[in-house]
């Protein structure tokens, strides 16, 4: 997952910086200057200048929560003056007193933004979650300054209408009428009336975001499972208990066991959990972790959400928000997006029933005598795959040790494939002592990037996994990049080994495959470097390289027995290709189901209001021919953070769409050879390295040699015979 934190923050991490406006400014037709510092803020801040060590990367050391508000607001004012000057500059418009300005606009605002949304999402406390909720609106309406002022569009309309006859290459053609897009789509032809209405809007939202930030984080935190007695927990691997043990000695909890919750609706240890009334309190601790009616409710707030941005959309022209969210997407509409996601529901509801069938079938051979609920999906679903693949997740762990997998796994595919090699760097300060850090080389033996990997759950920590960058690599700005990957692992015990699931194995290489996007751009200008692309083309790398995870030289070179060092029976691995499509109804069922809830809350035309999260929610997935209460949707709507604060609102069906690109991608690797250097360069020349610097999809055409096709795809799920 790309973490897109806020409206905000997407647009720091995909465009400008811009400046932060007083609410008496806001009433101007522009920016206006400032004169004075932001008090509290000096020359000793650590953002005042680029960090001095390497790839300006964060002086982590010397950085103190309380620097971060007064650098923000200094950096706002400092840009405040930059766009002035811009929008103001008596010159005719041309490219580089426009465009390439507003490319180097807001350097402090960039530099303090970037470290500050990723230490909220990583490593948060309350100062920090209170800085956010100050500044967020301020932000919002710094975003609105830029793109609602008229006389800065009138230099870009200019430049656009203008772009045949300027000398521009394409890439510099293609980024005026990306900035063009930019500014309509964010309300610039709107009269001064309706400018005024989105800024109130666009505050709502931001402010909105952080709330349902903050109190999911919060209910994520209480929901979490506390065990009395230590019996409750058979099934679980020693490892896991005493990671429980170490959860609950953090909290204060000694002689008890906590069982964190993750994102997602399922929870892991469900698989594993003996005793079903313990299986069903944790399902219910996840599933109603955000609806106890209290100050950690989220039900308000997402209402509000969904009503706002519909009110938005009405404004800028469209019948609903997922109509304008999508405009700018591969996908272009709901209709194409909604096409690809229902087209699947007969073969994947089958599947699932098929799948019911069989766990019931295991619990009436037991004597269970109930019916099988949500609870039991994970329980019985590893019995069922022991059973069929004489293979279970206790076989598997011990062969994916953490270390062994990052630096022969994850480095090994990138090496084969691009010529990168890896050094451990503990000479570099970071935000928290499990995070570490590796300098990249590219296949010269140039070093190329820093990157920083932050593995293992905290309750001070977002749920799920995502890549971001510290500091963006550009030619224009000559910044190398500075990338992060974040996941939620369970933390072993002290002196104990990280083993994984092969689920947490795939999430190291998808995050990686981010990561790769981000270290391997060439692209001259920050507004189309790295991941700067449609959103439903950014998961593509991302889930491409995944497929590494389990390919045969890749596999034998990190799956190896953490205690002997043994490689993983050949048996065994095939025991786990044999499996790949096990299970696959449950898990396409519940990713198209939040898909589908995605966006029916993004497609509600403004005005209608909804009164009961619960119902609307059941509506919706019957609405679609989805809804099985035995799968309930991977996230549910008061925890659906990739939706309300994650950036991917009417975008959840962007992974599936990748999908279709990154199957039908790998099919050509096979087609092709494989796991070869020449593949790899073919891959990083034609993709990873060319950002959103044209239309995604002529790039992916330029490489496949044609359109892509979703065979790939329903074969690699089990939804079609291969």
């Amino acid at each position: 997952m790309i973490k897109h934190y806020s409206r905000l923050l997407a647009f720091l991490t995909i465009a400008i910086s811009i400046p932060i406006l007083s609410g008496a400014a806001l009433r101007n037709t522009g920016p206006q200057p400032a004169s004075q510092a932001v008090q509290g803020f000096t020359s000793a801040n650590p953002f005042a200048s680029p960090s001095s060590l390497q790839y300006q990367t964060p002086p982590f050391d010397k950085i103190h929560d309380s620097d971060y508000q007064p650098a923000l607001e200094e950096g706002m004012r400092q840009q405040l003056a930059e766009i002035n000057g811009i929008a103001l500059d008596p010159d005719p418009p041309t490219f580089d007193n426009t465009i390439v300005a507003m490319e180097r606009s807001g350097e402090l605002l960039t530099r303090v933004s970037k470290v500050f949304f990723g230490i909220v999402q990583a490593n948060t406390d309350d100062t920090l979650q209170n800085v956010l909720s100050q500044e967020a609106p301020k932000l919002a309406a710094h975003f609105d300054a830029i793109y609602l002022n008229k006389n800065l569009f009138g230099r870009v309309k200019v430049i656009y209408d203008r772009r045949d006859d300027l000398g521009l290459n394409a890439v510099q053609k293609f980024l005026v009428k990306r900035y063009y897009t930019d500014f309509v789509r964010a309300g610039a032809l709107l009269s001064e009336p309706d400018k005024e209405k989105l800024r109130a809007l666009n505050q709502e939202e931001s402010r909105l975001e952080t709330d349902f930030q903050n109190r999911l984080l919060a209910a994520t935190k209480a929901g979490a499972l506390v065990i009395d007695n230590k019996n409750d927990l058979n099934g679980l691997s020693d490892a896991e208990i005493d990671a429980a043990a170490q959860a609950a000695k953090e909290r204060g909890l000694e002689g008890k066991w906590i069982l964190p919750l993750q994102n997602t609706t399922q929870q892991p240890a469900q698989a594993s959990l003996k005793d079903r009334s313990v299986r069903e309190e944790l399902f219910k601790a996840s599933t109603l972790r955000a609806e106890h009616g209290d100050s950690n409710d989220t039900r308000q707030v997402i209402t509000r959400l969904a009503e706002v941005r519909a009110e938005k959309a009405k404004l800028l022209g469209f019948p609903d928000y997922a109509d304008y969210s999508l405009e700018d997407q591969m996908a272009k509409t709901p209709a194409a997006a909604i096409k690809l996601l229902t087209d699947m529901v007969p073969a994947v509801m089958a599947k699932a029933h098929s799948e019911a069938e069989k766990m019931q079938a295991m619990i009436d051979k037991q004597n269970g005598g109930f019916k099988l609920q949500p609870w039991d999906w994970q329980y019985y679903a590893e019995k069922v795959r022991k059973a069929e693949y004489d293979l279970d997740e206790s076989q598997i762990k011990p062969y994916f040790e953490l270390n062994r997998v990052l630096h022969d796994g994850v480095f090994y595919a990138a090496n084969k494939l691009y010529g990168l090699t890896f050094k451990e760097r503990k000479d570099i300060p970071v935000y928290q002592p499990d995070v570490r850090v590796f300098e990249v080389f590219d296949a010269n033996g140039n070093s190329l990037a820093l990157w920083y990997c932050d593995y293992f759950k905290r309750d001070n920590k977002s749920g799920g996994a995502w890549e971001d960058t510290f500091v963006d690599g550009s030619g224009l700005t000559h910044t190398h990049p500075v990338v992060y990957n974040v996941a939620n692992f369970t933390k072993p015990a002290p002196g104990q080994p990280a083993l994984l699931t092969y689920d947490d194995v795939t999430t190291m290489f998808h995050e990686f495959g981010h990561a790769l996007h981000s270290m391997l751009t060439t692209v001259e200008y920050p507004r189309l470097a790295g991941t700067n692309v449609p959103r439903d083309f950014v998961e593509f790398p991302s889930q491409f390289n995944e497929h590494w995870a389990l390919y045969p030289e890749v596999l034998a070179s990190y799956a190896k027995n953490y205690k002997t060092g043994a490689p993983m029976p050949q048996e065994l691995v095939e025991k786990i290709r044999k499996a790949r499509t096990f299970n696959q109804g449950f898990e396409t069922l519940e990713y198209v189901e939040a898909s589908l809830l995605d966006m029916a809350w993004h497609t509600l035309p403004a005005g209608e209001a909804v009164t009961n999260v619960d119902s609307f929610e059941t509506a919706a997935l019957e609405h679609y021919h989805v809804y099985m209460p035995l799968i309930p949707p991977r996230y549910r709507s008061t925890y659906f953070a990739h939706i309300w604060d994650g950036g991917y609102s009417a975008g959840y069906y962007s992974y599936m769409w990748a999908e279709v690109l990154d199957d039908d991608a790998f099919e050509w690797f096979t087609e092709n050879g494989g796991l070869t250097r020449a593949n790899g360069k073919r891959f990083e020349d034609m993709i990873l390295s060319r950002g959103g610097s044209e239309d995604v999809g002529a790039l992916y055409r330029a490489f496949r040699g044609r359109d892509p096709n979703v065979e790939a795809l329903l074969k690699d799920r089990g939804l079609t015979e291969k």
